[in-house]
Formats: C-alpha cells, sequence, structure tokens
C-alpha cells in the first residue's frame, strides 16, 4: 500500500538522522572509515560561504539549506536530494537549524570511472543529442529506493574495516545504478566520450588537479578534442565562469584550506597555490572572502575551537 511505502521511507529517514547524531561527536563535517561518505551536523543558521562541489550525492535529512550557483538560488530540504557530477563552485547557507533540531546531511562521493562502470553494465550507452550541454547538478525527489541502499551503506560502519573496504564499492555501486534510473540522461552526458559536457568536465579535472601552474589554454582546448572558443563557451555555462576565474576559485578555496589546517604562513601559502606575488595573492583573496588571509584564517579558526 501507499502508506507502507512512506512508513518504510519514513524508518529510513529516522534511522540515519540517529545515526548521525551519535556518530557526530563535534559539529562541522565528519569523515567515516568509508571513504566516499561524510557527515555533516550543525545547530546554527550560517550566512553564505564558497565551496566546490565535487560530483557526489547530497542529502539534506534534517533541517534546509540553500544553495547557490551564479545568480541561480535554490533551497533543499528533506523530500529532495542534490546530485553534482563535477567539480563546481557554489555558495551554501544553512536555512534551518538549532540546538533541539540541528541541521544534519550526508554526502556519497564518486568518481566519473565509478558511473561509467555502471553505465556500461546497464545501457547500450546511446544518448539522445550528443550536443546538448546539461546542467552541472540537479534536484531529485528522495525516494525509497535510493534511501535503502544508502542506509546500508551508513550501517557498514558497524561492521570490520576489512568488511568495510570490500562492501562499500558494491554499495556506492548499487546507488549510482539507483541514481540512473532516477536521472537517466544527466549522468549519462558526463560520462560518454564525445558529448560535450564529458570534454567540459575533461578540463575541469585538468585545471583542478593542476590548479597551481600556469594553463595554456590554446593546449588544453587541444588535449580535450574541442577549439579554444568552444572551450570557452561552453566551460562558462557549466561553472558559470572563464576557465581562469574557475582556477584562480580553485586557488583560493585551497589557500583558505591550508591556511586552516596548517601551520603555514600566508606567503607561503601564496607561492604554494600558484601565485608568483605574494601581494596580488593577498588582494585577490580579500576580494573573494571580505577579508585578508591572517584575518580570515584566524576568524574560521576561532569558529572551529
Amino acid at each position: 500500500s501507499q502508506s507502507g511505502v512512506s512508513m518504510n521511507k519514513l524508518m529510513y529517514h529516522s534511522f540515519l538522522i540517529e545515526y548521525i547524531k551519535n556518530y557526530c561527536k563535534n559539529e562541522g563535517i565528519a569523515n567515516t572509515s568509508i571513504p566516499s561518505l561524510k557527515f555533516y551536523m550543525t545547530s546554527e543558521e550560517s550566512q553564505f560561504r564558497s565551496i566546490i562541489y565535487e560530483p557526489s550525492l547530497c542529502i539534506a535529512l534534517q533541517g534546509e539549506k540553500a544553495v547557490g550557483f551564479g545568480e541561480n538560488l535554490f533551497g533543499y530540504s528533506p523530500s529532495q536530494y542534490l546530485l553534482a557530477c563535477t567539480n563546481i563552485p557554489a555558495n551554501v547557507k544553512i536555512n534551518q537549524a538549532s540546538k533541539e533540531v540541528p541541521f544534519m546531511s550526508l554526502a556519497i562521493s564518486f568518481s566519473m570511472e565509478q558511473i561509467y562502470e555502471v553505465l556500461k553494465e546497464i545501457d547500450s550507452i546511446k544518448i539522445q543529442n550528443k550536443k546538448r550541454l546539461e546542467d552541472s547538478f540537479c534536484f531529485n525527489s528522495l525516494e525509497k529506493d535510493l534511501l535503502e541502499p544508502i542506509t546500508r551503506l551508513v550501517k557498514l560502519l558497524n561492521k570490520p574495516q576489512q568488511t568495510i573496504d570490500f562492501m562499500y564499492p558494491l554499495l556506492i555501486k548499487e546507488i549510482i545504478y539507483v541514481l540512473f534510473q532516477n536521472n537517466n540522461e544527466f549522468l549519462k552526458h558526463y560520462v560518454l566520450e564525445g558529448t560535450i559536457t564529458n570534454q567540459i568536465v575533461k578540463a575541469i579535472s585538468q585545471i583542478k588537479n593542476n590548479f597551481n601552474e600556469v594553463i595554456n589554454m590554446s593546449d588544453l582546448a587541444k588535449d580535450i578534442g574541442i577549439s579554444e572558443a568552444s572551450l570557452y563557451q561552453n566551460f562558462k555555462k557549466i561553472t558559470l565562469m572563464s576557465p581562469l576565474q574557475y582556477q584562480k576559485k580553485i586557488r583560493l578555496e585551497e589557500a583558505k584550506h591550508m591556511l586552516v589546517n596548517q601551520n603555514i604562513d600566508a606567503s607561503s601559502v601564496a607561492f604554494a597555490v600558484g601565485y608568483e606575488s605574494p601581494s596580488q595573492f593577498s588582494r585577490e583573496y580579500t576580494r573573494m572572502f571580505g577579508m585578508s588571509p591572517k584575518a580570515h584564517s584566524n576568524k574560521l579558526k576561532s569558529e572551529i575551537a
């Protein structure tokens, strides 16, 4: 019956909330012994902060979150999930959270290779329109068919590490399979050779993996098999920024991470992320985050403490 399905869905939801509440000893991000699974919990609403989504499935289990891509703002709550298929810059804000009802979410990351492996097994790998460019993310309704394997993945954390290491790739594969049933064409565009989306994803990966190096855009376009004009035009459609703006964003996000997590001064960070001039780094960092590298890292460290 319909009510039976809803009840099952509710039970999965309740289990995940309870599990995360017990698992997270502190607020913030909690890594788990499953490399691709992270939890997040906070009792405080927040202002917008910039992040880079990696290819992942994100679920807000309790509370509400707003996600901004460029000029577009989306709210999502426990009835939906967000699916990101490339490393995409975004702004996020916690809209609903309190001590009594903290915001809780989980994220499951995956690689293009994992998506492609599933696609090879279930599909003849044809696509409706090879030149159509997809968005870099989508929202969809969170149903029992997805909650069920996610719950089994989370329950795996109770097992010995050897069991976890063997089982979790199989469960990730099952989750991707269910996502294919829900978002068939959306996922295909990202992994199929010859789609413009797949070519831009390769460019995004190259820039992200070599963010601290000087990138020759003409060579990059040649590497992925499109013209330089097409690279600029389509890169902007997916990331809402030019390749060089994207590289700068990645550099500054990495710099922020280093300043907070390593005992290292701003000048050393500037050189580590690819800047030739610490003063230019400081200017661009202040423009992006609204305060100098030192002031920002002190603020972020005080929030963690």
